[in-house]
This record gives structure tokens, sequence and C-alpha cells, in this order.
């Protein structure tokens, strides 16, 4: 089991805070703890253990309640207020090209007479 779960003890950056429109570090949480509410996130996941015994499953077994993905869950936090902390902008929003499910598109269409050409 502990192979399977080990990758989670290092946040990493996965696209789907926000309705999927930001990037966020993964999160491993328990079940009790898998309510996002900051932003509708940071983006978290869930692990439950079953085993099978004489062809009866037991379980589940919440596999990331466990004091030992403590750490990764502050990592997770902090990268999450460092992501955060740059606003609206990337990179914790995603790239124009990838917002095409939120209203993005249609708000830059709308405004795309305000803009004007740099000059050097």
């Amino acid at each position: 089991m502990g192979e399977i779960l080990e990758p989670f003890t290092q946040p990493y950056l996965v696209e789907g805070w926000m309705r999927g429109s930001h990037n966020g570090p993964i999160m491993p949480v328990s079940v009790e703890d898998s309510t996002p509410t900051r932003f509708d996130g940071p983006p978290r996941v869930t692990a439950l253990g079953f085993q099978l015994s004489n062809g009866m499953l037991i379980g589940p077994r919440d596999m990331f309640k466990d004091k030992s993905f403590d750490n990764a869950r502050q990592k997770s936090l902090d990268m999450a207020d460092m992501m955060r902390s740059h606003g609206p902008f990337e990179p914790h929003r995603l790239p124009l090209e990838e917002m095409e499910y939120t209203t993005m598109p249609q708000v830059s269409k709308k405004l795309a007479g305000r803009f004007k050409p740099l000059k050097d």
C-alpha cells in the first residue's frame, strides 16, 4: 500500500482549482476534510483502502487520515498561498487558451475594443 500512497507525500501542481480554471497543489486529505471551501480548493485527493478476506470486502479505511500526511498537507497549503498571491493571472490561472469552460473568452471578446498595442 505504501508504494501507492508515497507519491502523495510531495504536493505537485494540477489543473482543477476554481471550477478547473486555475492551477493548485493537490492535497491529500481524509474524507472528513475533503470539503474544499477556499476558492473551491486547494484541489484535494482522498484514498479509501479495502481488503479482500475470505471472499468478503473489508473496509473502507481512510488512508489519508494518517498523520504521516500532515507535512504534505502543510506543504500544499504553503504552495496554495504562493499560487493565490499571483492574483487572477498566470501561473495561478490557466493560460487563456485553456479557459474555454469559463466566461473568460466572452469577457475578452467584449473588451477587445479597449485593448491598445504597446508602443516602444
